[in-house]
């Protein structure tokens, strides 16, 4: 696990940003795992940017979404899919046949998560995941006490996950969808490589408890301490209460430029 502290957001995207851009020039065929929330919003801003730029072609790259409330009408302004499209897909020329996301409206559940993990596979496999964290250490929708091994599911959210959602729903908790598709953390686990973004004080407990706390169900972020390729990229203040901060800074000041954006 590499940890890269940075002063703010923007400079994280950026950061971020560029490991999509070497990816993506090596492999134009590159399979991408997909977030969604305010913490990604950066980076696609910025991915936008190098696409306007030319400095990157998503006209043959897939993307799987790591999530999707159930029960939304299709076209709900508060679904993922309508968040993509508005942020990220709509503004590109990425094919939208190849972008996908659970469903949180088919009869058969378990068959359809079942289906989405075949999908990925057939693909050849998620290249680069893109990952948030919740305060209380959960990725996608895998809430504490998740399956470490667990894949693409239906998740009851937490009451925590459900206020921290709130804020997109008019501020109405009531509002907001008790029940996730999400891509399982055995399914993360078997991607290429992974970035986790994180910011604000808010985060920094949830950082400290993933990278540096034990491997444990109760903080599901935190068994990425046993993923091979793990970039944690996060700013001043969600790395304040990390206590080798000043290592992790030393570390990647001394790396070649070259391995900085690999």
């Amino acid at each position: 696990m590499e940890v890269i502290i940075v002063n703010n957001a923007e400079l994280a995207a950026k950061k971020a940003a560029l490991i999509y851009k070497r990816l993506i020039n090596e492999k134009p065929t590159a399979v991408l795992g997909l977030a969604t929330g305010s913490t990604p919003l950066k980076l696609y801003s910025e991915l936008v940017k190098m696409y306007e730029n030319s400095e990157i072609d998503f006209s043959r790259v897939t993307t799987f979404n790591l999530d999707e409330y159930v029960g939304l009408p299709e076209g709900d302004k508060n679904s993922y899919r309508f968040f993509m499209d508005e942020n990220l897909f709509d503004k590109i020329n990425i094919d939208k046949k190849k972008t996908h996301l659970p469903s949180g409206n088919v009869d058969d559940v378990n068959e359809h998560c079942a289906e989405y993990d075949a999908k990925i596979k057939h693909a050849g496999g998620i290249d680069l995941q893109l990952l948030g964290i919740g305060a209380d250490g959960h990725i996608g929708f895998n809430e504490p006490t998740s399956s470490l091994t667990s894949k693409t599911r239906i998740k009851t959210l937490t009451k925590q996950t459900i206020a921290d959602n709130a804020r997109f729903f008019g501020g109405d908790p009531e509002k907001v969808p008790t029940h996730a598709i999400t891509m399982g953390i055995g399914s993360i686990m078997e991607s290429n490589m992974v970035i986790l973004l994180a910011f604000g004080k808010n985060k920094a407990g949830a950082i400290k408890a993933a990278v540096e706390g034990p491997v444990s169900a109760m903080v599901p972020a935190s068994i990425l301490q046993m993923h091979p390729n793990v970039k944690v990229i996060v700013d001043l203040d969600a790395a304040s209460e990390l206590e080798l901060r000043q290592y992790y800074q030393w570390v990647y000041e001394r790396k070649p430029d070259w391995q900085k954006d690999a």
